[in-house]
Order: C-alpha cells, then structure tokens, then sequence
C-alpha cells in the first residue's frame, strides 16, 4: 500500500530561477493558496542551485510540465544546477523560448510568473509564498507523479 503522501497523483512543476544565469527544477510540492490575490505556495528543496537563486531573485517562473517531457525529469530534477549547466543542456536541444522576456521550455502546459512574498523553514524544504502576477495556459494536459512512475523515472 502507498503511504498517505503518495496516493494522490500529483502534478509535475519546474520552477525556472535567474541568478546569474537559468536554473530550472523539478518540484511537486506545489499548491494554490488563494483565489483572491492568487497566491501560489512552492517548496524548495535545501542545498540545491534553484534555492540560492530564490533566496536572491524576486521573481520565478513556475512551469506545469506536459506527458511528453517526463525525459526532463532526469535532467532538471536528478541533475544539480550548482555543477550541471541546465540552461546549455536545454539551449542545445531546442528546449527554450521566451515569454514575457524569461527563458521557459517549450510545449508546457501552463506558466506562471511568480512574485516573492514570504517564506517559511519547513524541514527539509523551505517554502515559499508567491503572488501570481501573469500566468498563460497551453495544453490542458498535465505531466504526473503518476506518468513518471510508470515510466520507472520515480518510486511511489
């Protein structure tokens, strides 16, 4: 039997960051706090690339990824920013595009430009707080915790 945390199928994000240069993650621990303001809540991973760029940037790009690009996974999610060029990676297959002058992969389902508001330490994470402040949909299908798993990219 799955443990508590596991049953539901998740949705599978990468958060973009830009320090000096593009970051992106992989994260699941992603929630939609409010309706009114939009507020976003995201947690990052301690001790990885995309948390220093969140510590020192305002803004991030929260991508919900599409089924066809679960093979990102093992690259944005299994890789460390900190001593793996991500951006050269996904520049050299064609991956980016720009939208609203920020780099994010191509063929995802939705993005959201983020706004730092607040944090909180929670364990091995932190977690942030974000206000949505423009967002635009694609496709309305969406990568899962449940498609990586049967592609043996993650255990449940």
């Amino acid at each position: 039997m799955k443990r508590p945390w596991n049953i539901p199928d998740m949705p599978v994000y990468s958060l973009a960051t830009y320090k000096n240069m593009l970051n992106m993650n992989i994260c699941t621990y992603v929630t939609a706090l409010s309706m009114k303001p939009k507020l976003y809540g995201v947690a990052v991973y301690h001790h990885t690339q995309t948390l220093e760029n969140v510590q020192e940037s305002e803004y991030a790009i929260l991508q919900l990824l599409h089924p066809s690009q679960y093979a990102l996974v093992n690259v944005l999610g299994k890789k460390s920013g900190k001593n793996y060029d991500k951006q050269a990676y996904l520049s050299k297959k064609d991956l980016l595009q720009l939208w609203n002058d920020y780099e994010i992969l191509k063929n995802i389902s939705a993005c959201l430009l983020l706004k730092k508001i607040s944090f909180q330490q929670t364990g091995d994470h932190v977690l942030y707080v974000w206000e949505v402040e423009k967002y635009v949909s694609f496709h309305s299908e969406v990568l899962t915790t449940s498609i990586l798993s049967e592609k043996k990219i993650i255990r449940i």
